[in-house]
C-alpha cells in the first residue's frame, strides 16, 4: 500500500513538465523576477539595484558575469558569518566543492530555499520520472542506499559550517525519509572513507536494497568491496530486489559495462541526474534517451555562453529562448542559493529545444587544446567507449594529458588508463580511439592529418588501484570526488604515473 501511494504521489509532478515545453521562457523569467524581489534588500541586491529590474534584458545590463574568483569576496564574508549579503535568509551551510581535484576548494552557499526548492525537488522529480516509466515498480518496498562523500563538518564560526554537499543533504533530510534509506546516519556521515566502506558493507548486506544513488565510480568501488566481502558472484545475489541506480556527477559511459555485469538483469534500470554543489539542474526523462530535461522551476534562472566565445569581453549570453541545439555552452546561473550570474564551470549541449534537453560535455577548464585540437570530455568518452567495444576492454579510470613537442618527437595525447579488463589488442584499441576522435572532432582530425602536427595517441596502462591510491594521497577518497579526465597540463598525469613505478 505504501509503495502504491508513494508512486502515485510522485507521478503527479510529471504533468508540470509539459509546461517546460510550451512556455519555457515565461517560466524562466518568472523565476528570475521572484529571485530579484526576494533579494532586493540584500547588499548585493542594493548594489545592483534589483528593485528597478523588471526584465531579463535589464538584468543582463545591470549585473555582470561572475567566475568563482570574482564572487569569492562575497562568499568569504558569508563564511565569516555575515548575513543578508547575497541572500535574505540566513546561510548556515557552505558546500565544499569536490568538483576540483587540486588543493583549492570552492565554497558554495547552501540556503534553506536551495535545499527545499532545488536539491530535494530534484530528488523527488527523479523518483517521479521513474514512477512514470515503470508504474509497477517496487521501489518503496525496500531501501535506497545513498553513498555520500567523505564527510567532515568544518565549523568556521558559531553560525556557519562547511561540508560535502552530499553530507549536507543527508543530514537535513526529514526524519521520515531515513526510514527509506540506508546506511544509518551515523555511518553515512563518517569522515574516513575506508572505515565507512567497511561499515556500509556490513550494514547493507543484511537489508532489502531496491535502489542506490551517487557517483558511478565510487559506487563501483563499494559494489566490488561488497562482492569481495560476501563471496557472491554478482550484486543480484546480495540484493535480489534491486531495480534502480540514480547516478550523476560524472559520465556513466566508462562504467556502464561493468554495472551490466554486476547487475545482470533486464529489470535493472539506470537514471541520470545533473546535481552539483551549485544546484540540481536536470533529470533524464526518457529511459531510451541519455539526454536530460533541464528543470526550469527550481529557483534557478539559466543563461548560456557559447564556449567558443567565452573569452570575449563581454561574451554573448543567451537565455533559454535563444539557445540552439548542438552548440557547446558554458552554463550561468542565478539561484536561490545566493549565486548571481555565476559561471558554474560545466559545459552543456542542447540535444533538443522545446523541450530543452541537455547532455554534459565537460568543464570549461577540463579540455585539451595544446595544439589547437579543442578536445572535450564528450569526445574522449565516446572514443573510449568505441575502443572498448572493439577490443572487449573495460575501463576503471582514465585521464588524458598532452605530450608537447620535443627535439625528436611530435606532439600527442597521453592516455593513462586503468583497465578492469585489458583490451585483447592494445594497438587496435589505440587505432579505434584515434579514428573515433577524428570522426568526432574536426579540429583533432586536422591536427592529426598525415601526423604533421600530432602523432597517434599514446596509451599508458597502469596497474589496478593506481587512481584509488592517487585519490587517497590527495585526500579525495569517496562520494563526490572526481578524477580529472582531461587537463591541458601534465600535473595530474605525472603524479599518477609516478605511483605506477
Amino acid at each position: 500500500m505504501i509503495n502504491a501511494l508513494l508512486n502515485a504521489f510522485f507521478r503527479r509532478r510529471t504533468g508540470r513538465f509539459k509546461k517546460f515545453e510550451s512556455i519555457p521562457f515565461e517560466i524562466q523569467q518568472d523565476q528570475l523576477l521572484k529571485l530579484l524581489r526576494m533579494a532586493a534588500h540584500t547588499e548585493f541586491g542594493k548594489t545592483y539595484n534589483f528593485a528597478k529590474i523588471h526584465s531579463v534584458e535589464e538584468y543582463r545590463k545591470q549585473v555582470p558575469l561572475f567566475y568563482y574568483e570574482d564572487y569569492k569576496s562575497y562568499i568569504d564574508r558569508v563564511r565569516q558569518g555575515e548575513q543578508n549579503v547575497i541572500w535574505p535568509t540566513p546561510i548556515r551551510w557552505l558546500a565544499k566543492s569536490s568538483g576540483t581535484t587540486d588543493g583549492k576548494s570552492k565554497y558554495i552557499p547552501v540556503t534553506t530555499e536551495g535545499l527545499q526548492q532545488c536539491h530535494y525537488q530534484g530528488g523527488r522529480d527523479a523518483l517521479a520520472v521513474y514512477a512514470s516509466w515503470y508504474p509497477d515498480n517496487q521501489l518503496f518496498t525496500g531501501k535506497c542506499l545513498t553513498l555520500g562523500g567523505s564527510h567532515q563538518i568544518d565549523k568556521l564560526n558559531e553560525h556557519v559550517h562547511t561540508g560535502d554537499l552530499s553530507a549536507i543533504l543527508i543530514q537535513h533530510l526529514p526524519f521520515y525519509i531515513h526510514w527509506l534509506r540506508t546506511p544509518s546516519l551515523q555511518t553515512a556521515l563518517l569522515s574516513n572513507w575506508e572505515e565507512k566502506l567497511e561499515k556500509i558493507t556490513k550494514e547493507v548486506i543484511r537489508q532489502k536494497v531496491t535502489s542506490f544513488a551517487g557517483v558511478p565510480s565510487w559506487n563501483l568501488v563499494l559494489m566490488k568491496h561488497i562482492l569481495e566481502y560476501t563471496g557472491k558472484k554478482n550484486m543480484l545475489e546480495v540484493w535480489p530486489s534491486v531495480e534502480l541506480f540514480i547516478h550523476g556527477g560524472i559520465s556513466f559511459k566508462p562504467y556502464k559495462d561493468q554495472y551490466y555485469k554486476l547487475f545482470p538483469s533486464s529489470s535493472m534500470h539506470y537514471l541520470e541526474t545533473y546535481n552539483a554543489s551549485e544546484g540540481f539542474f536536470a533529470v533524464q526523462d526518457n529511459p531510451h534517451d541519455e539526454s536530460m530535461l533541464l528543470m526550469l522551476d527550481y529557483g534557478i534562472f539559466y543563461e548560456f555562453i557559447p564556449v567558443d566565445r567565452l573569452k570575449e569581453d563581454p561574451p554573448p549570453v543567451c537565455h533559454i529562448g535563444e539557445v540552439k541545439p548542438h552548440t557547446d555552452y558554458a552554463m550561468v546561473i542565478s539561484s536561490c542559493n545566493g549565486l548571481w550570474r555565476y559561471i558554474v564551470g560545466d559545459t552543456v549541449k542542447f540535444t533538443s529545444v522545446y523541450p530543452h534537453k541537455i547532455v554534459i560535455t565537460g568543464r570549461t577548464k577540463h579540455f585539451i587544446n595544446a595544439f589547437g585540437e579543442e578536445l572535450i570530455v564528450e569526445n574522449a568518452e565516446k572514443a573510449l567507449a568505441e575502443a572498448c567495444k572493439a577490443t572487449g576492454a573495460l575501463v576503471n579510470e582514465y585521464t588524458v594529458a598532452p605530450v608537447y613537442f620535443g627535439d625528436h618527437r611530435k606532439g600527442t595525447h597521453e592516455w593513462i588508463v586503468e583497465f578492469e579488463k585489458q583490451p585483447n589488442d592494445i594497438q587496435l584499441f589505440i587505432d579505434v580511439l584515434d579514428k573515433t576522435l577524428m570522426e568526432l572532432n574536426s579540429d583533432y582530425e586536422a591536427k592529426r592529418y598525415k601526423s604533421i602536427t600530432m602523432d597517434k595517441p599514446v596509451v599508458r596502462v597502469v596497474k589496478k588501484g593506481t587512481f584509488y591510491q592517487w585519490c587517497r594521497q590527495k585526500n579525495k577518497l569517496g562520494g563526490q570526488n572526481k578524477i580529472p579526465r582531461l587537463f591541458n597540463e601534465r600535473t595530474y598525469a605525472e603524479e599518477i604515473l609516478k605511483l605506477n613505478y
